[in-house]
């Protein structure tokens, strides 16, 4: 059994290895270690995660998948999650969250019947706080959907500015052949602005090749 660590934030200006301490004591506690850790920043209430399929990829039957919290692994609506959840039971991975008490039993070897028992009661914990989840991140979406409008009505909402100096820069980058990976590392955008800006280059030279 491997201890396999997955660690996640939003955005590039949150830290996503905030947790990474508490994982590690976790598993020392109960004297595991962590074998890999897979870090990203992209939205739980997104599929599209590179480090969590690639976590996915290199796990074995019986391998621990640690998180601290539900909501670090899914944000996602019900049928994503149905999916996310199947992948998951498919690998017969361990999902072992610090906010999820009984899911730290799964970090023991058990007798064939004591497993189930454990896997059934812990899907069923696991489906109860994604939905949880899911509800935080859509009344989240909610309330921040109001304040617009309500901004807006009053004239003082200007949306978020694009950052013209650095979007500029990226485009360069793209431009004399840069990988992706290390524009990100590099300039700290997100994927969702590096594929936008990624296709403004390649329109502009489908234009140029036109002219």
């Amino acid at each position: 059994m491997y201890v396999r660590a997955y660690l996640r934030a939003s955005t590039k200006e949150q830290d996503a290895n905030r947790a990474r301490s508490d994982l590690i004591a976790f598993a020392k506690d109960r004297g595991l270690r962590i074998v890999s850790f897979y870090v990203e920043n992209e939205s739980g209430a997104s599929l599209q995660r590179p480090e969590l399929f690639r976590l996915l990829a290199d796990a074995h039957e019986g391998d621990v998948l640690l998180i601290e919290a539900v909501d670090r692994l899914a944000r996602l609506n019900s049928d994503d999650w149905q999916k996310l959840k199947s992948e998951l039971q498919s690998r017969r991975v361990r999902v072992v969250a610090l906010d999820l008490p009984t899911s730290w039993m799964m970090t023991t070897q058990t007798d064939d019947m004591t497993g189930r028992m454990l896997d059934a009661l812990n899907a069923m914990m696991l489906d109860v706080l994604a939905a949880i989840a899911r509800k935080d991140y859509d009344d989240r979406r909610r309330r921040q959907a109001q304040g617009i409008a309500k901004k807006k009505e009053a004239g003082g909402y200007r949306g978020r500015q694009p950052d013209v100096q650095r979007n500029a820069a990226i485009m360069n980058m793209l431009r004399r052949g840069d990988s992706w990976n290390s524009i990100v590392a590099a300039t700290g955008c997100s994927r969702s602005t590096l594929s936008r800006l990624a296709r403004q280059v390649k329109d502009e030279s489908a234009v140029e090749a036109a002219s």
